[in-house]
């Protein structure tokens, strides 16, 4: 992959797909296809088949997706499951029809059993049940996995996948009811900090542990791994990871802290569970060892990341 290849940035808005922008510029890729939801919905066989054909990138880098948290993942688990499937197939499926040299498809951590042995390696895969309250996600997420391998089988050609842990950072989407774990737990602090609430309510009861990943850092990986390696290197999809594991309650103390860090401990709102609400996956921890050998290591303490991405949420409600 050179520098003026012409390379396909599909959900180039998302917290992924913008840290890849930002990480392929940096690295002096400047022939970037970036094209809206709004130009072309990936859900669209046609549409996006013709996209391909127009376009030809060289390399294609399938960060689109629909995503949420553990409450929009339960309310609409159709969406989940349809949206997901239509964009890897759609995606995948051009990609080879239109010469793409390599694809690198963007998984997640869900596709693992719920009751993994911890840390989870790669070919803990299928090997279990999945967590029910994202098994639609996960399962069009595994579905993603198996069409690059089947397409790699059938036509030769070098499609990869990507697994990384929980992500977080710049452009998150911090929904108090359906987002993800970290940015949600950032928007609930600094509305009691608007609000003046001396309590802030958490689902669960703090007790999972989770790793969490800077997404800048994974864009980093995913430029590795489309510079230097092959999917029949990797075996055809690999762990992506921090290393570093931590519970909600602690991760929820750290978020407090720094949203209020001009305030003494005292007078910070105190945290309530909500036990009647899913804890999720008990423990998720990925075992990175594979990439780590390759030679990447993320480099973003979540100390740093969590105050990154408080001044990010700021930023996007500055007039809040």
């Amino acid at each position: 992959m050179d520098t003026s290849s012409k390379i396909y940035v599909a959900g180039h808005t998302g917290l992924v797909g913008s840290a890849l922008v930002r990480a392929l510029w940096a690295a002096g890729y400047q022939n970037l296809l970036l094209v809206s939801h709004a130009e072309l919905d990936l859900r669209d066989q046609a549409a996006t088949r013709a996209f391909f054909m127009a376009q030809r990138p060289d390399y294609v880098f399938l960060a689109a997706a629909t995503v949420g948290g553990i409450g929009a993942n339960s309310a609409v688990p159709a969406t989940f499951i349809a949206d997901n499937l239509s964009i890897a197939l759609n995606v995948i499926d051009a990609a080879w029809h239109a010469g793409v040299k390599k694809l690198l498809n963007f998984g997640s951590s869900c596709i693992y059993p719920k009751l993994a042995p911890q840390p989870i390696r790669e070919d803990a895969l299928l090997t279990g049940p999945l967590e029910p309250t994202n098994d639609a996600y996960a399962l069009a997420k595994i579905a993603a996995i198996k069409l690059c391998l089947a397409y790699n089988q059938q036509y030769g050609i070098d499609f990869l996948s990507l697994m990384p842990t929980n992500l977080y950072g710049l452009g998150d989407t911090y929904d108090l009811e359906g987002g993800h774990v970290l940015p949600t737990l950032i928007a609930k602090f600094d509305d009691a900090r608007r609000s003046g609430a001396t309590e802030v309510t958490l689902w669960g009861d703090g007790t999972p542990l989770r790793e969490f990943l800077w997404a800048d850092d994974l864009a980093s990986a995913a430029l590795f791994l489309m510079q230097h390696h092959t999917a029949q290197d990797i075996g055809g999809w690999i762990n992506v990871g921090s290393g570093q594991e931590l519970s909600i309650v602690a991760l929820a103390e750290q978020v407090r802290a720094v949203i209020f860090a001009d305030t003494p401990t005292p007078a910070r709102p105190k945290i309530v569970w909500d036990t009647s609400k899913p804890n999720g996956t008990p423990r998720k921890l990925l075992d990175s060892s594979r990439i780590q050998a390759l030679g990447w290591h993320a480099t973003t303490p979540l100390a740093v990341g969590v105050t990154r991405a408080y001044a990010d949420y700021l930023a996007q409600n500055v007039n809040v």
